[in-house]
């Protein structure tokens, strides 16, 4: 595995962030100057290693390695973060993949056994306009420009005029859709995002797949009445009901696994001297299972029935958004574990919570897989996002490891 420089990429890192940061966090919001300015120094780098770099209809910047095969291995991440965000987050995936390919062409005297592309998706976080992982579902064929048309953001900028600023068109976006035309295999590093690693003191871990989502809104309805004339057994508090919601969910992860989260709480008329007559709150449920996520779905709506009849109060559900578990490719999960176990001697397994571009990857039939490495703190979406130098460094030389696996399994494959 010779001609890999990890030490390489955390110099690029650290250069990213000192032109892309400052005190307060990481500035690559998709669509803004930050963002182009790193695509730009990007393609630099990219254009001095001699490939063959263009900008797809969705605004995805991909760069070609030729093979001696035309099926070809994918690398992605994406450059984009949230506002002040961490240094790692996204840009890490891009500039490892970059090492790797600076590795596989030096290895291969300019040209490996099959295609090997890079790829930079446009705006996997959403957090300009709300709409995660935008680019990647173009490509993979899920996008419904109607859905995504209306979109602002805080500054009341339309996303088609942001997207036309950058040269790309909402309606078309889907014809980046023909860049998977002869993808064989995608792999994505990421960091964890989370304290998983962290907690079993270990640098690297393979994603089995991404998590399923059920997201809902739950509405509970009472009756209003004076907080000092009303007596507790006469009252038909909503709040009571949606607390008693909020203990269950606990107990329904127990059973299930998974994640559940109440993550917002509004109740009406929201006076101190009055019983709550309405109460909605917002579920988020999380699996890698779809049946054990159909599950947790049916034992929520069961509890929120049951609390809401207790309570003399009514309850009603109306769907927020949802998506489908991805598993990853049985064959490139056997091929991560050997790599992370021949560059840290152990590997984990673990789900990936968080959502990414490799599963609108997968959701388009193209053979997927992920590598973790730790985070320090558990924490990602913040300035205080870090992992240990010695740790990026490590989780190239695995990507360079399950690159150089894959390009075997895709060449017996072809």
């Amino acid at each position: 595995m010779s001609a890999l420089d990890p030490k390489r990429t955390v110099a690029e890192l650290k250069d990213l962030r000192a032109r892309t940061g400052d005190e307060n966090g990481a500035w690559r919001v998709a669509w803004t100057d930050t963002w182009l300015d790193s695509r730009a120094w990007l393609r630099e780098k990219l254009d001095a290693l001699g490939l063959e770099t263009h900008t797809d209809a969705a605004g995805n910047v991909w760069s070609t390695l030729r093979g001696e095969s035309d099926a070809e291995l994918l690398i992605g991440g994406h450059m984009d973060s949230v506002p002040g965000g961490g240094w790692l987050d996204g840009c890490l995936n891009v500039l490892a993949g970059l090492e790797v390919i600076r590795a596989i062409k030096e290895r291969y005297g300019g040209r490996p056994p099959v295609t090997v592309r890079l790829v930079d998706w446009a705006d996997e976080e959403g957090a300009r306009f709300g709409r995660s992982l935008l680019g990647s579902s173009a490509c993979g064929g899920t996008l419904d420009p109607d859905a995504e048309r209306e979109r602002t953001d805080a500054d009341g900028i339309k996303l088609v005029d942001a997207l036309k600023r950058c040269g790309v068109d909402l309606d078309t976006m889907g014809e980046s859709h023909a860049e998977l035309k002869n993808a064989a295999a995608y792999l994505e590093l990421h960091i964890e995002q989370g304290p998983v690693l962290l907690d079993l003191d270990l640098p690297l871990g393979v994603v089995l797949g991404t998590f399923g989502v059920e997201r809902h809104g739950i509405h509970f309805k009472g009756q209003a009445a004076h907080s000092g004339s009303t007596p507790m057994n006469r009252r038909k508090d909503a709040f009571l009901a949606a607390g008693r919601m909020s203990q269950e969910i606990y107990e329904i992860t127990d059973r299930n696994g998974g994640v559940c989260t109440i993550g917002s709480c509004v109740t009406r008329p929201g006076i101190v001297t009055s019983v709550v007559a309405e109460c909605d709150i917002t579920l988020d449920q999380r699996h890698l299972d779809a049946g054990a996520l159909a599950s947790m779905l049916a034992e929520a709506k069961d509890a929120s029935r049951r609390f809401a009849a207790e309570g003399g109060v009514e309850v009603r559900w109306s769907k927020l958004w949802d998506i489908a578990p991805m598993p990853f490719h049985p064959d490139l999960l056997a091929m991560a574990r050997e790599a992370v176990v021949e560059v840290a001697g152990v590997n984990h397994d673990l789900p990936s919570g968080p959502l990414h571009d490799a599963a609108e990857v997968a959701r388009a039939g193209i053979p997927t897989v992920m590598l973790f490495v730790q985070s320090l703190h558990g924490i990602s979406h913040n300035k205080i996002e870090d992992t240990k130098e010695e740790h990026i460094e490590m989780s190239v030389a695995a990507l360079d490891a399950l690159a150089e696996k894959a390009m075997v399994w895709i060449g017996a494959r072809s």
